[in-house]
């Protein structure tokens, strides 16, 4: 690779033998990765790959698409492949994205996507403690760092804590607002992750393959030991991590939540 991209590339070879050369140049790209280029280099592109090691373009692109689904290699639409930045810890505290991100030195962006009053699922109603037929806000965001899409929100509020909701500016900070249109901050959650694929509607909002990794945390967050915010966002699995510290400590069952799955 020319010196413009950044790279210095590796004297190893793709051979004919029984290892697929596609594996072949997924360890040699591996290894350039890992060895020699810091985050967010380009990589060569893959005309270079295949010349260079004497391969097809569809060998080149299945090791770079085996590199992306790994999270070692990002794609970025028309700007070409670079080598994925660190992962960042996902706050296990009460924090909104736009302060966290800021923290960071990170510029948020929030695109709201649809708003609605209406019923929620049944386990949504048990954890706001909403009467059978009651409804509640309904807010879906995309949530952007510099310009990466990182996490899609899917929230659901009780009406009555937080009465007109839905007029607010909902591409800014949700948690400021509610601090200051109606003096809430929560000061408790109980809060669960899971994983998952990427759905097709996913992976288009994200910018990423349909089947990506994806760290999905469903949050309740309360007020004075009331209920206000069933939160589930979606975040991007080749961007986030998390890490927990441990102890010998027994759990105390007790403190588990009733109202079923938390975040």
């Amino acid at each position: 690779m020319d010196t413009a991209a950044g790279a210095r590339i590796s004297v190893d070879r793709v051979v004919d033998g029984p290892t697929p050369k596609h594996a072949q140049l997924r360890e040699i790209l591996r290894r350039m990765v890992e060895r020699e280029l810091p985050p967010g280099s380009p990589i060569p592109s893959e005309r270079e790959l295949a010349e260079r090691y004497a391969v097809s373009r569809l060998t080149v692109r299945s090791a770079i698409g085996r590199l992306v689904d790994e999270g070692l290699l990002s794609r970025v639409r028309g700007k070409g492949t670079f080598t994925a930045s660190r992962r960042m810890e996902l706050q296990l505290y009460l924090m909104s994205f736009t302060a966290d991100m800021r923290r960071r030195g990170l510029a948020p962006a929030t695109e709201v996507l649809t708003t609605a009053t209406e019923q929620p699922p049944a386990a949504t109603s048990k954890a706001l403690r909403l009467g059978r037929s009651e409804a509640a806000y309904r807010l879906h965001r995309l949530r952007r760092a510099d310009g990466v899409p990182l996490a899609v929100e899917r929230g659901w509020y009780r009406p009555h804590a937080v009465p007109g909701l839905l007029e607010l500016d909902l591409s800014q900070s949700l948690y400021a607002q509610l601090a200051q249109r109606y003096g809430i901050r929560f000061d408790n959650a109980w809060q669960t992750v899971r994983a998952e694929s990427a759905d097709r509607e996913t992976a288009r909002l994200l910018e990423i393959r349909t089947g990506s990794p994806l760290l999905v945390f469903r949050r309740i967050s309360s007020v004075r030991g009331e209920p206000v915010e069933d939160m589930t966002s979606w975040y991007r699995g080749d961007h986030y991590q998390v890490t927990v510290q441990l102890d010998r400590s027994s759990p105390d069952s007790g403190r588990l939540p009733k109202h079923g799955g938390t975040r």
